[in-house]
Protein backbone atom coordinates (compact mmCIF):
# COMPACT_ATOMS: atom_id res chain seq x y z
CA UNK A 1 0.00 0.00 0.00
CA UNK A 2 1.23 3.73 -1.02
CA UNK A 3 1.87 6.48 1.51
CA UNK A 4 -1.33 8.26 1.98
CA UNK A 5 -0.87 11.67 0.05
CA UNK A 6 -0.07 15.23 2.30
CA UNK A 7 -2.41 17.19 -0.06
CA UNK A 8 -0.88 20.18 1.69
CA UNK A 9 -4.13 22.45 1.88
CA UNK A 10 -7.38 22.05 3.30
CA UNK A 11 -10.66 22.13 1.27
CA UNK A 12 -13.14 25.28 1.19
CA UNK A 13 -16.33 26.10 -0.01
CA UNK A 14 -14.84 27.56 -3.18
CA UNK A 15 -12.72 24.59 -3.63
CA UNK A 16 -14.21 21.59 -2.09
CA UNK A 17 -11.94 18.47 -1.77
CA UNK A 18 -12.86 15.52 -3.64
CA UNK A 19 -13.21 12.36 -0.81
CA UNK A 20 -14.71 9.30 -0.96
CA UNK A 21 -18.30 9.51 -0.94
CA UNK A 22 -18.30 13.07 -2.77
CA UNK A 23 -17.00 16.68 -2.31
CA UNK A 24 -16.37 17.99 1.27
CA UNK A 25 -17.37 21.84 1.73
CA UNK A 26 -15.99 23.47 4.38
CA UNK A 27 -17.67 26.42 5.60
CA UNK A 28 -15.32 28.83 8.09
CA UNK A 29 -17.54 30.43 10.48
CA UNK A 30 -16.54 34.46 11.36
CA UNK A 31 -16.01 34.71 14.91
CA UNK A 32 -15.98 31.00 15.26
CA UNK A 33 -19.89 31.57 15.61
CA UNK A 34 -23.44 31.00 13.49
CA UNK A 35 -26.54 32.95 14.07
CA UNK A 36 -29.41 30.32 14.77
CA UNK A 37 -30.99 31.09 11.52
CA UNK A 38 -27.75 30.78 9.90
CA UNK A 39 -26.87 27.28 11.33
CA UNK A 40 -30.38 26.01 10.86
CA UNK A 41 -30.09 26.64 7.08
CA UNK A 42 -26.77 24.99 6.91
CA UNK A 43 -28.13 22.02 8.66
CA UNK A 44 -31.21 22.06 6.26
CA UNK A 45 -28.02 22.47 3.22
CA UNK A 46 -26.12 19.26 4.65
CA UNK A 47 -29.50 17.19 4.48
CA UNK A 48 -30.75 18.29 0.88
CA UNK A 49 -26.75 18.40 -0.58
CA UNK A 50 -24.22 16.23 1.81
CA UNK A 51 -24.80 12.93 3.39
CA UNK A 52 -27.07 14.56 6.17
CA UNK A 53 -23.90 15.00 8.69
CA UNK A 54 -21.20 18.14 9.77
CA UNK A 55 -18.80 17.68 10.04
CA UNK A 56 -16.71 20.09 13.26
CA UNK A 57 -13.25 19.66 12.42
CA UNK A 58 -10.04 20.25 14.58
CA UNK A 59 -9.59 24.10 12.92
CA UNK A 60 -12.88 25.12 14.66
CA UNK A 61 -14.31 24.84 10.95
CA UNK A 62 -17.98 22.72 9.47
CA UNK A 63 -17.99 20.96 6.94
CA UNK A 64 -20.82 19.72 4.59
CA UNK A 65 -19.58 15.71 3.21
CA UNK A 66 -20.78 13.89 0.46
CA UNK A 67 -21.48 16.36 -2.23
CA UNK A 68 -21.94 15.52 -5.97
CA UNK A 69 -20.10 17.85 -8.23
CA UNK A 70 -23.33 19.05 -9.77
CA UNK A 71 -24.63 20.41 -6.76
CA UNK A 72 -21.46 22.48 -5.81
CA UNK A 73 -22.29 25.49 -7.35
CA UNK A 74 -26.02 25.68 -6.58
CA UNK A 75 -24.87 25.08 -2.45
CA UNK A 76 -22.66 28.15 -3.10
CA UNK A 77 -25.33 29.73 -3.94
CA UNK A 78 -27.26 28.55 -0.90
CA UNK A 79 -24.61 29.53 1.04
CA UNK A 80 -23.78 32.85 0.01
CA UNK A 81 -27.73 33.33 0.55
CA UNK A 82 -27.17 32.45 4.38
CA UNK A 83 -23.71 34.58 4.59
CA UNK A 84 -21.29 32.06 5.13
CA UNK A 85 -19.63 32.80 1.78
CA UNK A 86 -16.33 35.09 0.91
CA UNK A 87 -17.61 37.02 -2.27
CA UNK A 88 -13.72 36.35 -2.96
CA UNK A 89 -12.04 33.05 -2.57
CA UNK A 90 -8.55 34.43 -2.41
CA UNK A 91 -9.80 36.03 0.85
CA UNK A 92 -11.81 32.60 2.08
CA UNK A 93 -8.64 30.25 2.11
CA UNK A 94 -6.86 33.09 4.04
CA UNK A 95 -9.67 33.04 6.96
CA UNK A 96 -7.97 30.53 9.59
CA UNK A 97 -8.49 32.07 12.34
CA UNK A 98 -9.16 30.40 15.50
CA UNK A 99 -10.74 32.03 18.32
CA UNK A 100 -11.35 31.46 21.84
CA UNK A 101 -15.07 30.72 22.53
CA UNK A 102 -15.87 32.51 25.70
CA UNK A 103 -15.48 36.10 24.47
CA UNK A 104 -18.55 38.73 25.08
CA UNK A 105 -19.77 40.40 22.32
CA UNK A 106 -17.72 43.77 21.08
CA UNK A 107 -14.24 42.64 23.46
CA UNK A 108 -11.02 42.93 22.77
CA UNK A 109 -11.09 39.27 21.28
CA UNK A 110 -14.01 40.14 19.11
CA UNK A 111 -12.67 43.56 18.15
CA UNK A 112 -9.52 41.69 17.20
CA UNK A 113 -10.67 38.93 14.98
CA UNK A 114 -12.84 41.64 13.17
CA UNK A 115 -10.08 43.69 12.52
CA UNK A 116 -7.97 40.66 11.38
CA UNK A 117 -10.95 39.50 9.14
CA UNK A 118 -11.31 42.97 7.61
CA UNK A 119 -7.62 43.10 6.90
CA UNK A 120 -6.98 39.68 5.42
CA UNK A 121 -6.44 40.96 1.75
CA UNK A 122 -3.27 42.92 3.64
CA UNK A 123 -1.24 39.54 4.17
CA UNK A 124 1.45 38.49 2.16
CA UNK A 125 0.96 35.57 0.02
CA UNK A 126 1.42 32.64 2.39
CA UNK A 127 1.03 28.67 2.69
CA UNK A 128 -2.75 27.15 2.49
CA UNK A 129 -2.53 26.06 5.91
CA UNK A 130 -1.03 28.75 7.62
CA UNK A 131 -3.62 29.77 10.43
CA UNK A 132 -3.83 32.62 13.41
CA UNK A 133 -5.45 32.16 16.88
CA UNK A 134 -7.11 35.13 18.62
CA UNK A 135 -6.36 33.69 22.25
CA UNK A 136 -6.98 36.75 24.22
CA UNK A 137 -9.50 35.35 27.05
CA UNK A 138 -8.33 35.63 30.70
CA UNK A 139 -6.23 31.99 30.51
CA UNK A 140 -4.98 30.54 26.98
CA UNK A 141 -7.21 28.09 25.77
CA UNK A 142 -5.85 27.13 22.16
CA UNK A 143 -2.16 26.99 22.93
CA UNK A 144 -2.64 23.10 21.60
CA UNK A 145 -4.14 23.80 18.57
CA UNK A 146 -2.70 24.81 15.36
CA UNK A 147 -1.78 28.06 14.34
CA UNK A 148 1.07 30.01 13.54
CA UNK A 149 0.79 33.34 14.42
CA UNK A 150 -0.94 34.28 17.78
CA UNK A 151 -1.96 36.72 19.68
CA UNK A 152 -2.46 35.73 23.36
CA UNK A 153 -2.91 37.83 27.10
CA UNK A 154 0.31 37.87 29.25
CA UNK A 155 1.01 39.00 32.76
CA UNK A 156 1.58 42.43 30.86
CA UNK A 157 -1.03 42.42 28.52
CA UNK A 158 -1.53 41.89 25.04
CA UNK A 159 1.46 39.39 23.53
CA UNK A 160 1.98 38.54 19.73
CA UNK A 161 3.78 35.45 19.57
CA UNK A 162 5.13 33.53 16.53
CA UNK A 163 4.50 29.99 17.07
CA UNK A 164 7.27 27.62 18.36
CA UNK A 165 8.69 30.86 20.21
CA UNK A 166 8.37 30.47 23.82
CA UNK A 167 7.60 34.36 24.23
CA UNK A 168 6.70 37.18 21.84
CA UNK A 169 5.83 40.98 21.40
CA UNK A 170 4.39 43.02 23.89
CA UNK A 171 1.32 44.81 22.01
CA UNK A 172 -1.44 46.99 22.52
CA UNK A 173 -4.52 46.43 20.64
CA UNK A 174 -4.39 49.47 18.68
CA UNK A 175 -0.95 48.27 16.73
CA UNK A 176 -1.55 44.61 17.19
CA UNK A 177 -2.92 43.89 13.65
CA UNK A 178 -0.20 46.09 12.03
CA UNK A 179 2.96 43.78 13.62
CA UNK A 180 0.69 40.57 12.88
CA UNK A 181 0.61 41.49 9.20
CA UNK A 182 4.63 42.22 9.65
CA UNK A 183 5.31 38.92 11.41
CA UNK A 184 3.47 36.97 8.68
CA UNK A 185 5.64 39.50 5.87
CA UNK A 186 8.55 38.28 7.71
CA UNK A 187 7.46 34.15 7.55
CA UNK A 188 6.43 34.52 4.23
CA UNK A 189 10.39 35.98 3.31
CA UNK A 190 11.79 33.17 5.65
CA UNK A 191 9.55 29.35 4.68
CA UNK A 192 11.09 26.85 2.64
CA UNK A 193 8.95 24.10 0.51
CA UNK A 194 10.20 22.22 3.35
CA UNK A 195 9.20 24.39 6.19
CA UNK A 196 5.43 25.39 5.82
CA UNK A 197 5.03 26.01 9.20
CA UNK A 198 5.72 29.01 11.59
CA UNK A 199 6.86 26.50 14.24
CA UNK A 200 9.16 24.81 11.69
CA UNK A 201 10.62 28.38 10.16
CA UNK A 202 11.05 29.35 13.59
CA UNK A 203 13.69 26.54 14.78
CA UNK A 204 15.52 27.01 12.15
CA UNK A 205 16.08 30.62 11.59
CA UNK A 206 16.27 33.71 14.56
CA UNK A 207 13.17 35.52 14.55
CA UNK A 208 13.61 39.05 14.82
CA UNK A 209 14.64 40.40 18.93
CA UNK A 210 11.90 43.07 18.58
CA UNK A 211 9.15 39.84 18.60
CA UNK A 212 10.97 37.62 21.53
CA UNK A 213 10.97 38.89 25.10
CA UNK A 214 7.39 38.84 26.76
CA UNK A 215 5.91 35.54 28.16
CA UNK A 216 2.58 35.25 27.30
CA UNK A 217 0.23 34.22 30.74
CA UNK A 218 -1.54 31.23 31.91
CA UNK A 219 -2.56 28.12 30.50
CA UNK A 220 -6.35 27.48 31.42
CA UNK A 221 -9.16 24.30 31.53
CA UNK A 222 -10.81 23.63 28.30
CA UNK A 223 -14.30 24.02 28.64
CA UNK A 224 -16.80 20.64 29.05
CA UNK A 225 -20.08 19.45 28.16
CA UNK A 226 -22.68 21.62 30.54
CA UNK A 227 -23.81 25.27 31.48
CA UNK A 228 -21.60 28.53 31.15
CA UNK A 229 -22.25 32.06 31.11
CA UNK A 230 -22.90 32.12 28.18
CA UNK A 231 -25.14 29.14 27.39
CA UNK A 232 -24.85 25.41 27.05
CA UNK A 233 -21.38 23.44 25.85
CA UNK A 234 -21.90 19.93 24.13
CA UNK A 235 -19.87 17.32 22.87
CA UNK A 236 -19.69 15.81 19.13
CA UNK A 237 -18.51 12.67 18.90
CA UNK A 238 -15.47 12.48 16.28
CA UNK A 239 -16.55 16.35 15.39
CA UNK A 240 -19.67 14.73 13.98
CA UNK A 241 -23.01 16.66 13.83
CA UNK A 242 -26.31 14.72 12.63
CA UNK A 243 -27.74 17.16 10.84
CA UNK A 244 -31.41 16.79 12.20
CA UNK A 245 -30.26 16.32 15.88
CA UNK A 246 -28.82 19.52 15.65
CA UNK A 247 -31.67 21.68 14.01
CA UNK A 248 -33.77 20.30 16.73
CA UNK A 249 -31.52 20.93 19.68
CA UNK A 250 -31.21 24.54 18.46
CA UNK A 251 -34.93 24.98 18.32
CA UNK A 252 -35.48 22.88 21.57
CA UNK A 253 -32.76 24.42 23.90
CA UNK A 254 -33.89 28.12 22.74
CA UNK A 255 -30.22 28.79 21.36
CA UNK A 256 -29.74 32.38 19.49
CA UNK A 257 -26.31 30.87 18.24
CA UNK A 258 -23.67 27.96 17.99
CA UNK A 259 -20.36 28.75 18.81
CA UNK A 260 -17.46 25.83 17.32
CA UNK A 261 -14.55 25.05 18.73
CA UNK A 262 -11.44 23.42 17.86
CA UNK A 263 -12.05 20.23 20.57
CA UNK A 264 -15.29 18.57 19.37
CA UNK A 265 -17.60 20.97 21.71
CA UNK A 266 -19.79 23.58 20.61
CA UNK A 267 -21.18 26.35 22.05
CA UNK A 268 -25.16 26.79 22.40
CA UNK A 269 -25.21 30.46 23.05
CA UNK A 270 -28.02 31.81 25.05
CA UNK A 271 -29.18 28.00 25.06
CA UNK A 272 -30.00 25.12 28.01
CA UNK A 273 -28.45 22.21 29.22
CA UNK A 274 -31.31 19.26 27.57
CA UNK A 275 -31.20 15.67 26.55
CA UNK A 276 -29.93 15.58 23.96
CA UNK A 277 -29.15 11.87 22.27
CA UNK A 278 -27.08 12.68 19.43
CA UNK A 279 -24.74 14.96 21.17
CA UNK A 280 -22.40 14.11 24.52
CA UNK A 281 -23.29 16.13 27.77
CA UNK A 282 -21.33 14.05 30.15
CA UNK A 283 -17.71 15.58 30.27
CA UNK A 284 -16.88 11.91 31.54
CA UNK A 285 -17.75 10.42 28.74
CA UNK A 286 -14.58 8.83 27.09
CA UNK A 287 -15.89 9.79 23.44
CA UNK A 288 -14.85 13.23 24.69
CA UNK A 289 -11.03 11.78 24.52
CA UNK A 290 -11.41 9.49 21.64
CA UNK A 291 -10.14 11.30 18.48
CA UNK A 292 -11.44 9.12 15.05
CA UNK A 293 -10.93 10.61 11.69
CA UNK A 294 -13.70 9.33 8.67
CA UNK A 295 -11.85 6.35 7.70
CA UNK A 296 -12.69 4.33 4.92
CA UNK A 297 -15.15 4.18 2.99
CA UNK A 298 -15.76 8.21 3.35
CA UNK A 299 -11.92 8.98 2.62
CA UNK A 300 -9.72 7.14 -0.38
CA UNK A 301 -6.69 7.56 1.55
CA UNK A 302 -8.35 5.72 5.21
CA UNK A 303 -7.05 1.66 5.29
CA UNK A 304 -9.18 0.82 7.59
CA UNK A 305 -13.28 1.82 8.63
CA UNK A 306 -12.32 3.78 12.51
CA UNK A 307 -15.62 5.06 14.39
CA UNK A 308 -16.69 1.52 15.01
CA UNK A 309 -13.54 0.24 16.60
CA UNK A 310 -12.78 3.91 18.66
CA UNK A 311 -16.66 3.05 20.01
CA UNK A 312 -15.88 0.09 20.98
CA UNK A 313 -12.04 0.63 22.46
CA UNK A 314 -13.43 3.77 24.08
CA UNK A 315 -14.03 2.81 27.43
CA UNK A 316 -11.26 0.77 27.60
CA UNK A 317 -8.77 2.99 27.42
CA UNK A 318 -7.01 4.95 30.13
CA UNK A 319 -5.95 8.49 28.32
CA UNK A 320 -6.53 10.10 24.70
CA UNK A 321 -7.19 6.95 21.86
CA UNK A 322 -6.76 8.28 18.47
CA UNK A 323 -8.29 5.46 15.62
CA UNK A 324 -6.60 6.92 12.23
CA UNK A 325 -7.14 5.37 8.71
CA UNK A 326 -3.64 6.15 7.71
CA UNK A 327 -0.56 7.36 8.48
CA UNK A 328 -1.68 11.33 8.11
CA UNK A 329 -3.41 11.55 11.73
CA UNK A 330 -5.69 14.37 10.57
CA UNK A 331 -8.25 14.03 13.08
CA UNK A 332 -5.30 14.78 16.09
CA UNK A 333 -2.16 16.27 15.55
CA UNK A 334 -0.92 15.83 18.95
CA UNK A 335 0.30 12.43 21.10
CA UNK A 336 -2.07 10.62 22.20
CA UNK A 337 -1.56 7.42 25.06
CA UNK A 338 -2.70 4.86 22.51
CA UNK A 339 -2.85 5.35 18.64
CA UNK A 340 -4.18 2.88 16.16
CA UNK A 341 -3.23 3.47 12.55
CA UNK A 342 -4.70 1.66 10.02
CA UNK A 343 -2.66 -0.34 7.54
CA UNK A 344 -3.52 -2.65 4.63
CA UNK A 345 -7.08 -3.40 6.75
CA UNK A 346 -5.21 -3.68 10.47
CA UNK A 347 -4.00 -1.59 12.20
CA UNK A 348 -0.68 -0.60 13.48
CA UNK A 349 -0.54 0.64 17.20
CA UNK A 350 1.78 3.51 18.59
CA UNK A 351 1.84 4.09 22.22
CA UNK A 352 2.39 7.95 23.17
CA UNK A 353 2.64 9.14 19.97
CA UNK A 354 0.95 10.49 16.48
CA UNK A 355 -0.14 8.28 13.56
CA UNK A 356 2.85 8.60 11.78
CA UNK A 357 5.07 7.58 14.68
CA UNK A 358 7.03 4.11 14.66
CA UNK A 359 4.66 1.58 16.10
CA UNK A 360 4.62 -0.44 19.06
CA UNK A 361 3.02 -2.83 17.24
CA UNK A 362 2.12 -3.74 13.63
CA UNK A 363 -0.77 -5.81 11.98
CA UNK A 364 -3.70 -6.07 15.07
CA UNK A 365 -6.68 -7.14 14.07
CA UNK A 366 -10.09 -5.60 14.88
CA UNK A 367 -10.37 -8.88 16.99
CA UNK A 368 -6.92 -8.56 19.07
CA UNK A 369 -7.56 -5.12 19.61
CA UNK A 370 -10.91 -6.34 21.78
CA UNK A 371 -8.93 -8.72 23.43
CA UNK A 372 -5.51 -6.60 24.70
CA UNK A 373 -5.09 -4.97 28.10
CA UNK A 374 -4.00 -1.04 27.04
CA UNK A 375 -3.09 -0.21 30.74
Amino acid sequence: MSAPIVQGWCPGAHRPMMSGDGLVVRVRPRLARLEAAQMLGLCELADRFGNGTIDLTNRANLQLRGVAEADHQPLLEELAALNLLDAEPGIEVRRNILVTPLYQSGDLTARLTQELIDRLGELPSLPAKFGFAIDTGPNRLLVGDSADIRLETGPDGLILRADGAETGRRVTEKIAIDHLIALAEWFADHHTPEARRMARVVASQDLPSECQGSAPGDVGALPEPGIVELGAFYGAAFGQLPARGLAGLIETCGASALRVTPWRLFLMEGGAAIPAPAFVTDGTDPLMTTDACPGAPLCPQAQVETHDIARALASRIPGHLHVSGCAKGCARMRPADVTLVGHDGRFDLVKQGRAGDEPNLRGLSPETLMTMDFS
